[in-house]
């Protein structure tokens, strides 16, 4: 039987078409073996986000390569998209495949197998029997593959959409995923209901562009798609993954307010709080329409969590335009910031702008920012204290986990010592929880459980489990196998 190995580098899209590309093995008799041993195929799911992301994705294509040197070794991704002529030039490489074209990795890998010939390197950099990279911007239609079971995962991510429509400066993932493309509504829905019956609590809505979905479509939006997951009988929560402030509209608000499986959180990425520095991103929105977004969903969600990215050194920002994002966040009330230094991406607008800032400024200013995004944290859970919360658990409470509340929560390894699970909330709180006593930590991972919150941290939450909502009992195994298989 051969033997395939993958390896993804990037966003929860890329891990998502490697699972996808990993079933469509699976059905043709491949197994799979770890990246690290030797196998028949190696595929590697790249990413171009950065600079870094390409060098990262060379090093594992070379790695693979060194592992078995006659091996088919595949490459797929963005940076594979981007740079096709790059990737077919590093020796050992046997395919370059597009992003649009995944879903034909397996045939074009046994053609690449039974001609037993390298990789040619032509000027439309393509096998000379079947193109593998395309002008990803005219791709119209959104390539399907299902993922009904995703390996060591308690949460499933649900692919929607693909390609995105602003074109940032700072950004090149419209050049290498394209255009908005949605996938269809009755596709999505399917897939969902056999994600929840494999016994998955928590669905992730995830695409390249979430927000923009249905943007392609006739009228038919994400506040469209929510209301048909919450008919979904088997499916117990959906979270956003992320949405653009200016995709807000009265209907998603008036959907969200009512339902009673989107989670109570929402990823908002405002990346600078300056409208000159938003304007030279080609970000679509004002700080105050920002502002007014935020507004309009906490009175219909008062307790809402609005976790943010935020991009800190783009050309041209002054200490003053800093200071005024370092205002505007603090006055808004994120409760989590994911923040990333500016790094110049070759092939973007922003990259040949000439007023770069030093980078001793940035990683500042990143310091300051993640300082803050520790007191916002803090300060939403402390809201919470006392309340009892809804937690999936994922994993159990590590050393390293338990040390970054200042060590409170280390914890002995003694056979009389409870037994700590950690998870996040409905509202995305990260949250550590002793288990009952006699209890056992299989059962309850994966599950939705309720625990109480004991004490508030700037990154780990602390409570006790007080009971079990679902439970692996819920369903038959018959149940379970439909879905994982279906």
């Amino acid at each position: 039987m051969p033997t395939v190995a993958l390896h993804t580098l990037g966003c929860k899209v890329n891990f998502y078409d490697t699972e996808g590309i990993w079933q469509t093995f699976q059905h043709a008799g491949y197994t799979q073996v770890p990246f690290e041993e030797r196998a028949d195929v190696y595929v590697v799911n790249t990413c171009t986000v950065t600079n870094t992301g390409d060098r990262k994705s060379r090093q594992m294509i070379r790695r693979a390569v060194r592992t078995n040197p006659d091996a088919t070794v595949v490459v797929t991704g963005c940076y594979a998209q981007v740079a096709p002529r790059e990737v077919a030039a590093i020796a050992g490489v046997d395919l370059v495949v597009g992003n649009d074209r995944k879903s034909q990795i397996v045939s074009l890998v046994e053609a690449a197998r039974s001609e037993q010939h390298p990789y040619a390197d032509t000027e439309e950099t393509v096998l000379p029997s079947a193109p593998q990279v395309g002008n990803i911007l005219r791709t119209r239609t959104f390539e399907e593959m299902d993922v009904p079971w995703f390996e060591e995962r308690t949460r499933a991510n649900l692919k929607i959409q693909d390609g995105c429509n602003n074109f940032c400066t700072f950004c090149i993932i419209p050049y290498a995923r394209g255009l908005v493309r949605s996938r269809k509504p009755e596709n999505i829905v399917a897939q969902a209901t056999k994600l929840a019956k494999a016994g998955y609590r928590e669905i992730v809505l995830t695409g390249i562009h979430t927000g923009g979905y249905g943007a392609d479509l006739d009228g038919y939006r994400l506040a469209h798609l929510l209301r048909a997951l919450e008919d979904i009988p088997e499916l117990y929560r959906v979270r956003i993954s992320s949405i653009e402030a200016s995709e807000v509209d009265e209907e998603l608000v008036d959907v969200l307010a009512s339902s009673t499986k989107v989670c109570n959180h929402l990823h908002i990425p405002l990346q600078a709080g300056h409208d000159a520095v938003l304007k030279r991103m080609n970000r679509h929105y004002t700080v105050a329409e920002f502002a007014q977004t935020l507004s309009h969903l906490r009175q219909a969600l008062p307790e809402l969590a609005v976790t943010s990215d935020v991009i800190v050194g783009f050309p041209g920002e002054t200490d003053e335009q800093f200071e005024d994002t370092i205002h505007f966040i603090d006055e808004q009330q994120f409760s989590q910031l994911h923040v990333f230094p500016y790094s110049p991406r070759k092939g973007t607008a922003a990259a040949r702008y000439t007023d770069q800032v030093a980078a001793g400024v940035k990683e500042e200013r990143v310091q300051r920012l993640l300082a803050l995004s520790e007191q916002l944290t803090l300060r939403y859970a402390k809201k919470f204290v006392g309340r009892t919360l809804e937690v999936i658990p994922e994993e159990p409470l590590a050393v390293s986990d338990a040390s970054k509340n200042g060590g409170t929560l280390a914890r002995s390894s003694a056979a009389d010592e409870p037994v700590w699970l950690v998870g996040h909330a409905d509202n995305y709180l990260k949250v550590s929880f002793s288990l009952p006593r006699g209890t056992s930590a299989p059962d309850w991972v994966g599950e939705v459980c309720t625990v109480r919150l004991t004490e508030a941290g700037s990154d780990l939450q602390t409570g006790t489990a007080t009971g079990r909502v679902t439970s692996s009992d819920d369903q038959s195994d018959a149940a379970r196998e439909e879905g994982r298989y279906a």
